[in-house]
């Protein structure tokens, strides 16, 4: 029976509760809505949805699911049971494999089956399983780390079956106890039975070299490994005292070679090797990682300290860039020369630049110009008035929810097919700020993960003394592996980055998830808001003003008066008690900025809480004595009239104030706007300018298009189950099909829409490796139907290559012209 039609059955036969469940654990399966049970079981069973589904699996419900189709066949229906299936998991039961193969059928990976041909009458009160047919191409060709058998690498690999027959006769010639051979396939179930069980695997491992046990023991969790002439010839005839471990195996075929630089050790040496069980470490309950402590205080001190800082260095880098846009290289982000000035400015090593940097841009407080190429910060920031709580919920809410991971920036670009990191690095191509390779559709998913399993950990080692554990990568790493095998890659990719990050934006503090970490992993900003504002020491509004032309601030200074004292003064020294040295250049470039003499004074008298010392009273007054005497301005073009009042009218019309006209001789106007821009305006007031192409005097800048500020971020946690209203209305559209006479749904007995392209699909799968004939109802280019008879050969790229008996030649069909297959043997029954 189809085992997308058994399915279907079983899911139309759970109640609504159990169909509820399912769609919170795999919203995927009604996104879009499905018409019926029968669409619901093909994308249930679908290859994508398979894979989505098991990356949410813990390592036992994993492990139970490989080890399941490991011993079923869905080809021939052969399904097991939990006593079946416990005999190959060390270390279990059958009430708790029970109850993972129940929640596993709970997620429709598996379903119930009738127990395999010539079960005992006792064994029918069991309940039986086969999983899901796509499960095969969804878990690899190596389930549990297990290779593949002697007989599939014989149909594989076409250079171990040409001589799989001489090194199975070798071995019999030698004195081994194993059966003789005439062709492939006999040879390889020759050497499947004589490794099939642990005693035999070690009374042919009794002769081995020295290092084979240790050759072996890196082949136990995975089949395939590496090999230099992996297919160099070996035989048991000419060995000598002194051969290696890899020769040795390979001349016993315990080692199957699969290119000139791999081999592969078959399922039955490594299911012997592992003494008869496909699991060996099978637990219920995760590892407990050895952590350190830290106490409260010290957390929350360094957490308030990182909150502090980052929240002045991403000011202090708004006020840089908007005073120097970044320029963007060619390929894109920010190259290594803006990046190490950026870095000068703020007095900060380059890397940790990059991640402000990145931090800065993803919470949309800089903004990329398309004009200039250059990232600028918008006009109007709403975070630079906010309190300093709210900024900070600014940067994690963005954090969040951003699909870019700042820690990337300076590591080796990962090229196609996951290159390594160190032969990537050869290439000196590493990822540049605010470039494309930083972005990982994946990130938020991950970054939630990681700090709930921070919140986990930290709950699980909670102390009665108030110490907080101290977590690192390789704890968390070590917990996401149980949790979610599938997505430890992942994981491991991130997971540094991430952990430094958080550090950076105070959720973690000496190591350990501060308060304010354990309330964003709990989706309650509005409490982290409370923590931080009791206990972030407010900003202060006041510097301490010195003699020697120096101002100190004792303390995190508002942003507002540590900008305008950066325009005023140099700053110096890192940290939050900031000096900031005065001048003759750092009070005239306050005064370029429009600023006089009295005002800057006067904003010092307001901000010092000690008086203006006299020395620094002098180099203001004298430096702006001086200053102005000679005035250079911005233009990039000029309009010239013999028409003094056209002139005079154009300077005064509001129509023309964006092109910043300024009056500098009766008939001349200057303007801050390009030639054919100023042209383009004056003409859409009715005037006819000419532009004078023969001036090449003129400077041509284009003015920033003022871009509005970002609008405050707000993060939503990643949904892990659908709306309830789409849940019920779901519900709706299953229950309400209409049956037949007999009670049946027609989509779940013929299949239609959706369901029918798995159906077909899955019926030719399966008679491909059945090598079973099938009937097509085959559509011409002319819209005739034909009914054929032909074994299916294969299926790629939407065309299925099949032999017709009748004709004795092969086609190749496209499968969208067939409209209907069923397998030949089945409707012969």
């Amino acid at each position: 029976m189809s085992l997308i039609r058994a399915l279907s059955k079983e899911l139309e036969a759970r109640s609504d509760d159990s169909l509820r469940a399912l769609f919170a654990a795999r919203p995927d399966l009604m996104s879009p809505a499905v018409p019926d049970f029968s669409a619901l079981a093909a994308r249930a069973s679908a290859r994508v949805s398979v894979q989505r589904a098991l990356e949410r699996l813990n390592r036992p419900q994993m492990q139970v699911l490989e080890t399941l189709h490991l011993c079923t066949n869905t080809d021939t229906e052969h399904s097991a049971s939990a006593a079946g299936v416990r005999k190959l998991i060390a270390g279990s039961t059958v009430a708790a494999l029970e109850r993972i193969l129940a929640s596993l059928q709970e997620l429709a990976l598996v379903h119930r089956a009738e127990p395999p041909h010539g079960t005992a009458a006792s064994g029918h009160r069991q309940r039986y399983y086969l999983p899901v047919g796509s499960l095969k191409d969804v878990v690899g060709i190596y389930p549990a780390g297990l290779g593949r058998s002697y007989t599939e690498l014989v149909r594989l690999q076409p250079a171990f079956a040409q001589r799989v027959v001489q090194l199975v006769a070798e071995l019999h010639r030698s004195g081994v106890s194993i059966q003789n051979a005439t062709t492939p396939m006999e040879a390889a179930l020759s050497l499947q039975h004589w490794t099939s069980s642990p005693e035999a695997l070690s009374e042919a491992l009794a002769g081995a070299p020295e290092r084979t046990t240790a050759l072996l023991a890196k082949f136990r969790n995975w089949a395939m490994g590496a090999v230099p002439q992996a297919q160099r010839k070996a035989s048991v005839s000419n060995q000598g005292a002194d051969v290696g471990p890899v020769d040795w195996l390979l001349a016993r075929g315990l080692l199957v070679p699969l290119d000139a630089a791999h081999v592969e050790l078959p399922h039955s040496v490594g299911l012997s090797l592992r003494g008869g069980a496909i699991i060996n470490d099978f637990s219920l309950s995760p590892p407990v990682p050895e952590l350190g402590s830290t106490t409260a205080a010290l957390r929350r001190n360094a957490a308030l300290g990182a909150i502090a800082e980052t929240l002045r260095l991403v000011g202090d880098l708004l006020h840089a860039v908007r005073e120097q846009p970044l320029a963007t290289l060619r390929s894109g982000g920010v190259g290594v020369r803006e990046m190490k000035r950026l870095a000068e400015t703020l007095r900060i090593d380059q890397h940790r630049a990059g991640l402000l940097l990145e931090l800065s841009a993803l919470s949309g407080l800089l903004r990329l110009d398309v004009d200039s190429s250059s990232w600028v910060q918008p006009l109007q920031l709403e975070w630079l008035v906010l309190p300093r709580q709210e900024q900070w919920l600014w940067l994690v809410n963005a954090w969040l929810a951003s699909e870019r991971v700042p820690s990337l920036v300076g590591q080796p670009v990962s090229g196609p097919g996951g290159v390594p990191a160190a032969h990537r690095a050869l290439a000196g191509n590493t990822v540049n700020a605010l470039s494309a390779e930083a972005q990982r559709p994946d990130a938020p998913v991950v970054r939630k993960r990681i700090l709930e399993i921070l919140e986990e950990l930290t709950q699980e080692a909670a102390a009665a003394d108030g110490t907080a554990p101290v977590l690192d990568a390789a704890a968390v790493l070590q917990r996401a592996e149980w949790t979610q095998p599938r997505m430890a890659r992942r994981f491991s990719s991130l997971i540094r980055g991430v952990l430094a990050e958080a550090e950076l934006l105070g959720l973690i503090g000496s190591g350990a998830l501060s308060q304010l970490g354990s309330a964003i992993a709990e989706d309650k900003p509005d409490e982290a808001l409370g923590i931080l504002g009791e206990h972030l020491p407010a900003a202060l509004n006041h510097v301490l003003l010195q003699a020697d032309l120096t101002a100190v601030a004792p303390g995190y200074l508002a942003p507002e008066l540590a900008e305008k004292l950066l325009v005023m003064a140099d700053a110096e020294g890192q940290g939050p008690a900031t000096i900031y040295r005065f001048s003759a250049t750092s009070v005239r470039r306050a005064l370029d900025a429009g600023h006089d003499a009295s005002s800057l004074l006067e904003f010092l008298r307001e901000h010092s809480a000690t008086a203006v010392p006299q020395p620094l009273e002098y180099l203001v007054e004298d430096t702006a004595s001086r200053h102005g005497r000679l005035r250079v301005g911005t233009a990039a073009s000029f309009i010239q009239s013999d028409d003094e009042a056209t002139v005079l009218e154009l300077a005064a019309e509001s129509k023309a104030a964006g092109l910043g006209l300024a009056r500098i001789a009766p008939t001349v106007l200057i303007s801050t706007a390009p030639p054919r821009e100023t042209a383009q305006v004056l003409r859409g007031l009715g005037l006819s300018p000419s532009v004078d192409q023969a001036e090449p005097g003129v400077v041509r800048l284009r003015r920033t298009a003022g871009i509005p500020g970002g609008a405050r971020p707000v993060y939503t946690a990643p949904r892990t189950a659908p709306a309830e209203d789409d849940v019920v209305a779901q519900l709706a559209v299953l229950r309400n099909r209409r049956a037949d006479a007999n009670g049946h749904h027609p989509s779940a007995v013929t299949g239609s829409g959706e369901a029918a392209t798995q159906l077909g699909l899955e019926t030719l799968q399966r008679a491909i490796r059945l090598k079973q004939r099938v009937s097509m109802n085959v559509v011409d280019s002319q819209g005739n139907s034909c009914l054929e008879t032909v074994v299916p050969l294969s299926v790629n790229g939407g065309r299925v290559r099949v032999f017709d008996p009748a004709k004795e030649t092969e086609r190749v069909l496209s499968i969208h012209r067939i409209i209907d297959i069923e397998a030949a043997e089945e409707l012969r029954q």
